[in-house]
């Protein structure tokens, strides 16, 4: 039996750090911010932070203990509620703090329409978990928990868009994928380059990363080159695996947005010593803080299946739901599902790096405009850790006494690193169904990067913006580049219907308590034990053949 983990709601102590908070609060508060004045003598913040030169040493001294401390600091940013003392919310106007849609009529001094970046939605919670809690803790989020948006801040209903919370299980793989595909896409531009301008010649090279054919690219004998043939990807080649247009390049970029964005607290390395958001409030989040809550994110176990779960003995599948899944897999293939969905991606390096060691996923400059060495952060002394070992979640004991690592991902007979995440890291156009009010990021209005299937089973609903209630839902709302799939699907049985939801609802997320004891003494297994599939009976019916004033500022004081 598995233990599903419930994150801890702790509150943190009264330390020097959160005194020293109080007293500049109480001092700054002399010049007239009364508000903040009354809650400091009632209240503390909740927040610890840690400052990057901290994590630094801990890099230089013990990289171990450097990936667990930001690990866990993350993992209580990510969860503690942040109170107005924290910097959370912001002067929305009219005394709110928080907005649960855009509010561009608010446009006084400091207010909504107002802040620093330009804001286009929220602040709407005072924790990430707030949003990223369904089915376990990290998962995605209900239709309540949807991200109203205003991308180009026109005040109109008309021109707002809605996102979906997806999970963040995972992510930290899903950004080394991109990291690679990278690499290889601008290997073949640079090759291709070369042969130009030394042979004097027009070169067109395949654009193929991890087997993913993102177009062509030629390259002519001065050295430019044509993208015109490029596609699912920037003209730059750079695979941005984050968001659902595919548009945010690391962990930490996100990380620091939706702080800003969803809770309202800006990070330093966004607006620097300034008060963007207007709530009497500077430094609210330290250069530290994001490297945590990136290393949190980075360090999520991987999606698992309800078969590897039952092979194992921590869940129970009759011989019918397992046949069903794995006839379904059969139709997920023939109706070309897979195509864009791919099953598994290959990682040649599974150690993970904050900040990246790849130069085009990592900031050569923050948002405000400092380098990030000035902070003490460089590839040097990142943090790292291994995908396929160190992963500190869902360290399993079996009824036999032996110890899994269901968190790790799994390697290969190649020593590759297996990513079984039901994507391309590629965007498609979904069709004029899809297709929404405005284009939030000029990569067109109907275009999305492919979703991840994995974890499916446990985050409906599903698309974009949660239009789609089930899977078979998710499936009728694919057009464009998918309606060949889409068309192949509906001349299924039900029967056969039922069995291609079953397999996708096979992947599910699990974030299962640990047993920190047991996990001490008893004998590890490196890799989960492979799941033993049965055969499945026969099905008679084939499938379809394929379809053609300055304001006084509060200096938050770090530990």
């Amino acid at each position: 039996m598995i233990h599903i983990k419930n994150k801890r709601q702790r509150r943190p102590t009264r330390t020097l750090t959160s005194l020293l908070v109080l007293f500049a609060i109480s001092q700054a508060n002399a010049s007239g911010s009364s508000d903040l004045n009354q809650s400091s003598q009632t209240n503390e913040p909740q927040l610890e932070h840690i400052e990057q030169s901290d994590l630094n040493t801990l890099v230089s001294n013990d990289p171990a203990a450097a990936f667990i401390t930001a690990f866990e600091v993350g993992d209580e940013l990510f969860e503690v509620p942040a109170n107005e003392l924290d910097g959370a919310g912001a002067n929305v106007g009219g005394g709110q703090r928080y907005a649960k849609f855009p509010r561009m009529d608010l446009d006084g001094y400091g207010e909504w329409a107002n802040h620093t970046p330009a804001r286009v939605t929220g602040p709407n919670s005072q924790a990430c978990i707030e949003c990223h809690f369904q089915a376990v803790s990290d998962g995605s989020g209900p239709i309540s928990a949807n991200n109203v948006r205003d991308p180009k801040r026109t005040g109109m209903i008309r021109d707002f868009i809605t996102r979906q919370p997806p999970h963040i299980f995972g992510i930290g793989a899903k950004q080394k994928l991109a990291e690679e595909m990278t690499a290889e896409l601008l290997a073949i531009k640079a090759a291709a380059i070369a042969k130009a301008t030394s042979y004097n010649i027009m070169v067109t090279k395949d654009l193929i990363a991890k087997n993913i054919s993102f177009g062509k690219i030629k390259a002519n004998p001065n050295g430019s080159v044509d993208t015109s043939m490029v596609e699912g990807v920037d003209e730059d080649l750079i695979v941005k695996p984050l968001q659902w247009k595919g548009v945010e390049l690391s962990i930490r970029s996100f990380v620091r947005g939706a702080e800003n964005n969803e809770i309202g607290l800006q990070a330093t390395e966004l607006v620097g010593n300034y008060d963007g958001d207007y709530d009497g409030i500077i430094n609210e989040i330290s250069v530290g803080d994001i490297t945590a809550l990136a290393i949190y994110q980075a360090g999520q176990p991987r999606p698992v299946t309800k078969t590897e779960l039952a092979d194992l003995g921590l869940m129970e599948l009759s011989y019918q739901e397992k046949a069903d899944i794995l006839k379904g897999k059969d139709l997920f293939n023939q109706v070309q599902c897979a195509s864009c969905h791919v099953p598994t991606l290959y990682l040649d390096d599974s150690i993970f790096s904050e900040p990246s060691q790849s130069a085009t996923h990592r900031d050569v400059l923050f948002p405000n405009g400092d380098s990030p060495a000035s902070h003490g952060l460089t590839p040097a002394n990142a943090i790292t850790f291994d995908l396929a070992a160190d992963m500190p979640d869902n360290i399993i004991t079996l009824p036999n006494g032996n110890v899994v690592h269901l968190g790790n991902f799994k390697k290969d007979n190649y020593g590759r690193t297996s990513v079984d995440i039901y994507s391309d890291l590629k965007r498609h156009d979904l069709g004029y169904e899809v297709a929404e009010s405005v284009d939030e990021e000029g990569t067109g209005a109907s275009v999305f990067i492919t979703q991840p299937l994995w974890g499916a089973g446990s985050t409906a609903p599903y698309m974009h913006d949660g239009r789609s209630p089930t899977i078979t839902d998710a499936v009728m709302n694919h057009g464009g580049e998918a309606a060949t799939s889409r068309s192949l699907f509906k001349q299924l049985s039900p029967t056969y219907k039922q069995a291609l939801v079953a397999y996708v609802e096979n992947h599910i997320l699990l974030l299962a308590e640990e047993d920190e004891e047991a996990a001490a003494e008893a004998p590890i297994y490196s890799e989960p034990v492979a799941p033993t599939e049965p055969e499945a009976p026969t099905y008679s019916e084939p499938v379809a053949p394929t379809a053609p004033e300055e304001p006084v500022y509060f200096q938050r004081t770090r530990r």
